[in-house]
Order: structure tokens, then sequence, then C-alpha cells
């Protein structure tokens, strides 16, 4: 049970490994595109693809649904980057049902927990097996790795290297309970320390009155999705891509530049350089042809 690219790597390695997979479950086809047309899930192309039998269900506690479900007989389901499931659903395989989280659980339990692990300048993350139970990322654990997060990595970079140790750590999680060798651990309620919420637009906003580095790690831990963004002249700019910068602290949202490619923007105790950014209405861009082709005033961001 699956929908975006970061639950392919978890099937491929199921299917690849041999695993009999009787269905895949993902959301409904979605508009997407200028033009709105229907599209598939990640999961679902790749499932075709593999010629596996795909379920879409709009209502999970639909009794259609459930039946079906039920058809199918499945010894085990294994969630990835999926909804919430109710237990008529993750109580229907006989050896349960296990998810699979990007983080150390208890810590960073919720919607984004890689967004946040790097908003907060984590230098460690992970991966995490546990069995769903009733409330949202609280069940048994089962298996956990460890993840460095170098200084310089962005979501992008960190979403890829989870998605390809959460496979691996998928892959042994089915070995042992098939092999009957996995063992359950309860939560320690003491190392939730970090909610991990549904970052939604408003939540993206830079506020140049922080610290240059929790700014530099904000911008990090929303790029390349959804972005971190300020305002020019009355237009959004997204930025995503930028370096701390040596300089004396001057009125946080002051521009800095000198016309050919070093633009920076003041925080309240320095400067940060801005290396790629996209102006509202425009294409991403590097800081230099940005600087060429914007004709209006530079001074202040909001």
């Amino acid at each position: 049970m699956g929908t975006p690219e970061f639950a392919v790597a978890s099937l491929r390695i199921l299917v690849d490994a041999g695993y009999e997979v009787v269905g895949v479950v993902t959301a409904p086809d979605r508009p997407a595109g200028r033009g709105r047309q229907l599209t598939p899930s990640a999961v679902k192309e790749f499932a075709l693809e593999r010629g596996l039998r795909v379920l879409q269900p709009e209502k999970l506690k639909d009794p259609a649904w459930l039946a079906e479900l039920e058809s199918l007989q499945p010894d085990l389901a294994v969630v990835v980057a999926f909804r919430m499931l109710p237990k008529v659903v993750w109580s229907v395989p006989k050896m349960g049902t296990f998810n699979l989280h990007a983080s150390l659980l208890p810590d960073y339990r919720g919607a984004a927990p890689i967004n946040w692990a790097l908003i907060n300048g984590e230098k460690e993350t992970g991966v995490t097996t546990f069995f769903i139970d009733q409330q949202i990322d609280t069940g048994d654990l089962l298996f956990q790795k460890k993840v460095n997060i170098p200084a310089k990595w962005s979501v992008g970079d960190l979403h890829h290297e989870l998605m390809d140790e959460g496979a691996k750590l998928v892959l042994k999680t089915v070995k042992a309970i098939e092999a009957g060798t996995a063992e359950r651990k309860p939560q320690n309620p003491e190392a939730f320390l970090h909610p991990a919420p549904k970052i939604f637009k408003d939540d993206c906003r830079i506020d140049w009155n922080q610290p240059v580095e929790k700014i530099y790690n904000f911008i990090r831990g929303l790029s390349p999705y959804p972005c971190a963004w300020t305002t020019l002249n009355g237009k959004v700019l997204k930025i995503q891509k930028s370096s701390l910068s040596p300089g004396n602290p001057t009125r946080p949202g002051t521009v800095k530049f000198d016309g050919h490619h070093l633009l920076e923007i003041a925080g309240n105790d320095g400067w940060l350089q801005i290396l790629k950014l996209q102006l509202e209405g425009k294409k991403p861009m590097e800081a230099g042809e940005f600087l060429r082709g914007y004709k209006e005033k530079l001074e202040t961001v909001k």
C-alpha cells in the first residue's frame, strides 16, 4: 500500500526478491499538470509495468472494497507513504500490517518527517518499520536504520537516501516476519521530541528575523518541494538553494548584490548567499541569471 515515488523502491525490492504481491493498493488517479489530466500514482505506474493487480479505493471502509481485499487472502500488508488505515483494513492480513516511516520513531511522528529533520538542523535521522495499531505512528517497533545527514543535503537528497535505505529495511522486515524472528518493541514515549506535521504554503514563508543558520536549514528542509519563499517587490520569490556567507549583521531582509552573480540577503545575525531561486511567473534559475535579467529595485525582501 503506497502512492508516491518513495514507496516504489519498497515495492520493487519485494517483487525482485520473489515475493508474491497479490495486490497493490494506491490512491485513485488525480488531475495533474496544466491540462489537469487524470494521472496515475508512481506506485500504480510501476505496478502496471510489472503486471501486478492494482486496487484504488476511494473510501477504505467501503464494503465492496473490503470484500475485494479479503478475497486476496494476504499474509502480510506493507504500507509505505499511504493513508491512515482503519482497523478493518490493517487487521485483514493474518500476519499483520507494518509501516515504513522516514524517521527514527517515536521521534518525528507525522506526515513530513524528512522536511522537519532538515529544518531542525538534525545531523542524523533514519527509517523505521513498525506494526500498525489504532494511533498513527505509535505501533510496536520492528527494525530501524540510522542515516547521517551531510550539512549540504536538501530534502531531495535525504528523500532518495531514505527511500533506498527504507526499501532495504522493508525487505529485512518481511524476511524476519516470514521466519518468525521479528521482535516487537514498544515505543518509548519520552523519545518523542519533535512532531512532524504536514507542511502548508504559509508554513514555508521565510522569517528573515531568524538567525541565518536557521534560515539556511529552513530553505534546504523545503527544497525542492514545497520550497521556502519570501516576497520581492510584491511577488513571491522561492529560494531553492543558499549558503552561509560572512558579513556583519544589518537590518533583516536587506538585499546585497553585485549585478553579476553575488546575491545575498540578511538574517538577524549575518548574511545568506542565494544560489538558486524562482521568481513568480518565471522558471527556476541561478542567482547570476536572475540578476542579469531583473530590472526592478533590489532593496529588501519581506
